[in-house]
């Protein structure tokens, strides 16, 4: 994998400026822009974009990683928003062909259509709930992770445009006990973790 896109979707909204995830995606970038070999793109979700520009983007990467902060439990809506655009106007025109299925036969296959197959995707999520809250028993998420429980959707989204989950790396307890310092270095761990797999891939 070569061709790296990293996108924010975080953006200031009452008392979230969104900095964190700002810094996670220029952190991002500083990583694969060190390495050789590896050309990245990014998009900020807060700041213009154009359509078919985003669209080429997503046909172009080899790796798409996204970082977002966890709103009311969803993605924040300028990032819903975000998608919402840019996959609907990437119907018929590189990132999926139809939801799969048939007239012939509508009861299968639905979920197929995609055309980013080969493609990986990584995300990084951030909460104010602390870790505990997903693994102990009896705590407000009843033992789901973050990848089965919120993000369930935001998975088969991605699925249903023929990506593969790489990797997942959640950011807890942000907005009361925030270490930022460690939060970069164990980012950076993660990402030396994969960086080898990637590049042979």
């Amino acid at each position: 994998m070569k061709n790296i896109l990293i996108l924010n979707g975080g953006h200031p909204f009452a008392h979230s400026p969104g900095a964190f995830n700002k810094t996670l995606l220029e952190t991002t970038e500083a990583f694969f822009t060190a390495k050789k070999g590896y050309t990245v793109r990014t998009t900020q979700v807060a700041e213009s974009y154009e359509l078919q520009e985003e669209v080429e983007k997503f046909t172009w990467a080899d790796l798409i990683i996204y970082h977002t902060p966890i709103w009311w439990f969803q993605l924040p809506f300028g990032f819903k928003t975000y998608l919402d655009k840019v996959l609907t106007h990437g119907h018929q025109n590189g990132m999926y062909e139809s939801d799969g299925r048939t007239r012939k036969n509508p009861a299968i296959n639905y979920g197929t259509g995609g055309t980013l197959h080969g493609k990986k995707y990584i995300i990084t999520t951030s909460w104010n709930a602390p870790e505990e809250a997903f693994t102990l028993a009896g705590e407000f998420f009843d033992q789901k992770s973050v990848d089965e429980g919120v993000l369930f959707g935001f998975h088969k989204m991605n699925q249903f445009l023929g990506l593969e989950h790489l990797d997942s790396n959640h950011f807890h307890d942000v907005e009361k006990n925030a270490d930022v310092p460690k939060a970069l270095r164990d980012y950076t761990a993660f990402l030396e973790h994969h960086f080898e797999e990637v590049l042979q891939d």
